[in-house]
């Protein structure tokens, strides 16, 4: 083993060098045909137990480098797989029968599997192959760009994860995140993000309500389904996945330096009072000493004087200061996981273990987290077999600078953007080497200089969750019970997780006092299923029916306590007692909640032609009022092999093709729970010299008839593959209504109450979803692929609480989409030219003057108010989401580029406000030599300058990027052999390498940010 592993470190230290030398023995070549000599091409030619492989071309030719010795896989959809051993000849024939059993994937489907050929409902898998193609640090991040009608957002932020819909959003003030199913266990809390990517087999996606529908009220924004990876019978084998990425923080919004800022404050001065200032191209030294608050910070003001040295101003001299530089670092990723597989007849297992260390980009941040996977599968007699699978995960997330305890005054809204905010031409450090507290002399702007060691905000999180069976064969005991099962799941979820946070009086957030916070959560759940299973055939009929009775239950428990003047730093939030400090916030509570449902489907198929699927489900939620706690959610799809009829069996250019049709109905029972009880608020008031304790009741009113919100959707889709499966995928068109939403209606004054919850108003939305795979190239050594993923989609509301009448409030307009924005339209730049327009609104007392914002008056009455004036500008819900990876193939090498965009959405920037007061980012503003200028003129103010200057933010938001760049090297299985190893891959990637086209240039539209990682990857996947 010493030996083994200095010859391994050997060839790994040697392996760039040793790329292009490295061959395989030789070349074999031969011709695959069908049983009819046919030529077939696209026929996968692999060498087992490694990545090495090839493709037949147009003639069925192939031509691979092999080692004697090893074994070559001959597959192709809808054939006999054939495996041939590697002897002395050079060329190997192969001809390949049809295979009808295995011409189908098996995707899962709720409480059990399907070939992909039965499947009636819209369902898009995602394999631990598209999984892995890039490091992730969680699922959620894998899957996006993979999968058409999932629309998935990115977090930069280390140990955070995006948001994520399925078919765009429906509910208006209920959850819109789908369901998590885990090796069959629903999630009652959190999502997949505690999951090692490199533990997951496949996650397939439910999406139109015939599929989910089987999941309930659980299943109305769609159901993730993942599989995680199990023991397969054979020798034990032992894998392990390693990468490291190198990140750096990038900005596409440059800052002004100190020459283009001091100007900008002169303007901005001048613009404030124009009598006391002069213009920004005529400075004073006098004036700028009073602008810059020179007696403030001294040190600062001698940058500037560096422009003054000369007598006339040079700007050129004066230095700047990129205070960015102070908070941000390179950021590195180690990702490393281990596992194991392999069992017997009889037992399989598989285990690993992960570990993740994801120091961010910005000071601070950083998350590590650990993961353990084991799951075993006993088939302890013919009849019985037992099996379990446990996920742990600790993580530890330093989230960085935090939002609680912020001082108002204080800019930025991260350590980030707090940097961005210092002024370029003030200096950090005073003659004696010591940080400058107010670098400008500015008390809103602090010095981030060492903020990380004034500043935590520390995030902890154990969670394990299992899926434990256990199921009887009763064909067994009797051929009359043949197709009849019985199982039981059981799946426990823990988590326990702690937040603490503390703030230095020294920390740029804070203003002269520190702080310390604490909160604790525990959250407990479990679900039990039972369920009967049978699957009969009979002649051409093939049926199958499943019987389910399920229990869920949720308790979670926190407590949370806050206090200011934390006497010692090196306390932090850990002696947060009376008598330690003054607790200025305190509060502890539980909450729990159960369902209960009974659920029933039947599958039934004819000649593998026609296929039909009814399920109904029966739920019951706690929350929900006394009366309307259960509802009954059906659903029906039908589905038609049409490549099975005898007038299309033996046409040339159809493989496979299905029309799917299906109509379901779910619900959704999400609002907190106990509000339907009309809770009472605590009260405490004096009485003598004693407080006395009561109660008073609840501002909401409790409904007592509070029910499920119901979504009712049809889908029509169809699946296909044509050309000898050249072009392969599926299209689906679905629209949906939900009604009865769970809305928070405001009531009048005198009843008592605030508002209530209520069943009204309705929501619709339509869409359409496209998977499409292409082989474009097939040639003997190269070949190129291609996986697009799209859909569009579009939602608006019908009625709301009040009808057919808007509701301005909460942003919701009838007619129109959720994500509505709603403000003053834009006319661009008041001008010199607009003097007697200008005039009139004045008149009506506004203070409009050339240079500012110019609103469009949308009632010609020359006044701009909020009722009269305000329009629907746009929509921030994209409308199409695209994923495009090509992928390149030349012998051993693999090229794989991944592109994904979003179009038709409104980008909303918040225009430029302005003011003068804090550092600003490079645009064009308006002053008296640049008056043809995308911004308005600077003012300098504490408040908000220009009130009209976001009417100048609303832009396209459609953008194209390329997310991610591949290249990897599949060594011989000779070379592995000869170092003691089965499989060796070596890869390379670039992450975030550039935008293809962006309508916002300074706006990374993926993340919503100026700022974004870009980073490089490199990784080594071996099998032992």
């Amino acid at each position: 083993m010493k030996h083994l592993t200095r010859k391994l470190l050997m060839y790994i230290g040697c392996l760039l060098f040793s790329i292009p030398i490295l061959a395989q023995d030789r070349e074999v070549t031969g011709t695959i045909t069908d049983n009819n000599g046919v030529p077939l091409p696209g026929v996968n030619v692999a060498v087992k137990g490694t990545s090495v492989g090839t493709q037949t071309n147009f003639d069925g030719d192939y031509a691979l480098s092999v080692s004697e010795g090893d074994v070559l896989i001959f597959s192709f959809m809808g054939m006999q797989t054939v495996e041939k051993t590697v002897g002395v000849e050079d060329q190997i024939d192969v001809v390949m029968q049809n295979d009808n059993e295995s011409l189908e994937e098996v995707v899962v489907v709720g409480y059990g599997e399907q070939k992909k050929s039965d499947v009636t409902g819209a369902i898009v898998s995602v394999s631990s192959v598209e999984i892995n193609s890039r490091p992730v640090n969680n699922a959620i991040e894998a899957m996006q760009g993979k999968a058409a009608g999932v629309d998935i957002t990115t977090s930069e932020r280390p140990g955070t994860v995006g948001d994520i819909t399925i078919r765009g959003v429906r509910s208006l003030t209920a959850s819109n995140s789908p369901l998590y199913v885990v090796d069959g266990i629903p999630l009652i809390s959190g999502g997949i993000e505690n999951i090692n990517p490199s533990d997951i087999e496949s996650i397939d996606v439910l999406k139109d309500a015939s599929s989910t529908a089987i999941y309930g009220s659980r299943g109305a924004n769609g159901v993730v389904i993942v599989s995680t990876k199990r023991g397969k019978e054979g020798n034990y084998s032992l894998s392990l996945n390693s990468a490291v990425t190198f990140q750096t923080l990038e900005n596409r919004s440059e800052l002004m330096n100190a020459s283009e800022y001091i100007e900008f404050r002169r303007w901005a001065k001048y613009y404030s009072d124009p009598d006391s200032f002069p213009r920004g191209d005529e400075p004073t030294q006098e004036n700028d000493f009073d602008i810059f608050l020179g007696s403030a910070d001294p040190y600062s003001w001698e940058n500037i004087l560096r422009g003054w040295e000369g007598g006339a101003w040079d700007g050129s001299q004066v230095r700047s200061t990129d205070w960015t530089d102070f908070v941000t670092r390179t950021g590195i990723t180690n990702q490393h996981t281990l596992s194991v597989s392999g069992g017997s007849e009889k037992m399989t297992a598989y285990g690993s273990f992960g570990f993740l260390d994801n120091v961010g980009t910005v000071i601070g941040q950083s998350y590590r987290r650990y993961t353990g996977k084991v799951s075993i599968d006993i088939d302890a007699t013919d009849w019985f077999s037992f099996g379990a699978t446990i996920n742990a995960s600790y993580g530890v997330n330093e989230y960085g600078q935090s939002g609680a305890g912020r001082n108002s005054n204080v800019n930025g809204e991260g350590l980030y953007d707090t940097a961005r905010g210092v002024f370029a031409w003030a200096v950090p450090y005073d003659d004696e080497g010591s940080r400058i507290e107010f670098p400008g002399g500015d008390d809103a702007v602090k010095t981030v200089i060492g903020e990380e060691k004034f500043s935590q905000d520390q995030r902890m999180n154990i969670r394990t969750f299992g899926s434990f069976y256990s199921e009887v064969d009763f064909s067994a005991f009797s051929s009359a019970l043949d197709g009849l099962r019985y199982r039981m799941n059981f799946g426990p979820d823990i988590s326990v997780g702690r937040d603490g946070i503390f703030l230095d009086a020294q920390s740029v957030i804070r203003a002269g006092s520190s702080y310390a916070s604490l909160y604790k959560e525990q959250n407990l759940s479990y679900t039990l299923d039972n369920i009967l299973f049978y699957d009969k055939e009979f002649g051409m009929h093939d049926i199958g029916l499943t019987f389910l009775q399920s229990r869920t239950q949720f308790k979670t428990e926190f407590n949370n306590m806050a206090a200011d003047n934390i006497p010692f730093p090196s306390q932090k939030w850990n002696a947060l007692s009376n008598t330690n400090v003054e607790l200025n916030t305190w509060d502890s509570g539980i909450e729990e909640r159960q369902l209960d449902s009974y659920m029933g489907r039947i599958n039934y198929g004819y000649d593998e032609r026609y296929i039909l699927t009814l399920s109904g489900r029966y739920d019951g939620a706690s929350q929900l009022a006394e009366g309307n706690k259960w509802a009954f959610f059906p659903s029906m799809a039908l589905a038609w092999r049409f490549d099975r009829e005898s007038f299309l069996e033996n046409t040339d250019w159809l493989n496979q093709g299905k029309l799917r049709l299906g109509v379901g109905s779910t619900g959704n029972s999400a609002i907190d729970p106990y509000s339907t009880k009309g809770g009472l608020i605590p009260l405490f008031y004096p009485s003598g010299s004693t407080l006395s304790s009561g109660t008073i009741t609840s501002t909401n009113f409790a409904n007592k008839e509070l029910g499920w919100e119901t979504t009712t959707q049809y889908n029509v889709g169809v699946d296909f593959s044509l050309l000898n499966y050249r072009i392969s995928g599926s299209l689906d068109y679905y629209n949906s209504k939900t009604d009865d939403l769970l809305l928070l209606k405001t009531l009048p004054t005198v009843t008592g109450y605030v508002d209530t919850y209520e069943n009204v108003g309705k929501t619709a939305s339509q869409g359409i979803d496209l998977t499409l795979q292409t082989v474009n190239l097939d040639l003997d050594k190269f070949g190129w692929e291609s996986t697009l993923n799209a859909s569009w989609q579009d939602n608006h509301i019908v009625e709301l609480a009040n009808g057919t009448e808007d509701d301005i409030n909460n942003n919701w307009f009838i007619g129109e989409q959720l994500g509505v924005v709603y403000g003053y339209e834009s006319n661009g730049i008041w001008q010199e030219s607009d003097a007697e327009e200008i005039a009139r609104f004045n008149a009506n007392g506004h203070n409009f003057s050339p240079g500012l914002s110019r609103p469009v008056d949308q009632n010609g009455d020359y006044r701009i108010d909020a009722n009269n004036d305000r329009t629907i500008i746009g929509n921030t819900l994209p409308k199409y989401i695209l994923g495009l990876t090509n992928t390149f193939n030349y012998g051993n090498f693999e090229l794989s580029v991944f592109m994904y965009g979003r179009f038709g959405y409104t980008y909303y920037t918040e225009g430029e406000a302005q003011t003068g007061r804090f550092n600003q980012r490079k645009i064009d503003y308006y002053t008296e030599t640049n008056t043809n200028s995308k911004y308005q003129k600077p003012i300098y103010t504490a408040g908000t300058g220009d009130p009209f200057a976001t009417t100048l933010g609303y832009e396209s938001g459609s953008f194209i990027k390329i997310r991610n760049i591949s290249l990897g090297y599949n060594f011989s299985s000779g070379f592995a052999k000869s170092i003691g190893l089965s499989n060796i891959r070596f890869y390379v990637q670039a992450q975030n390498p550039g935008m293809i086209f962006s309508d916002v240039d300074w706006v990374d539209l993926d993340v919503n940010s100026p700022s974004w990682n870009r980073g490089f990857t490199t990784g080594l996947n071996i099998d032992f």
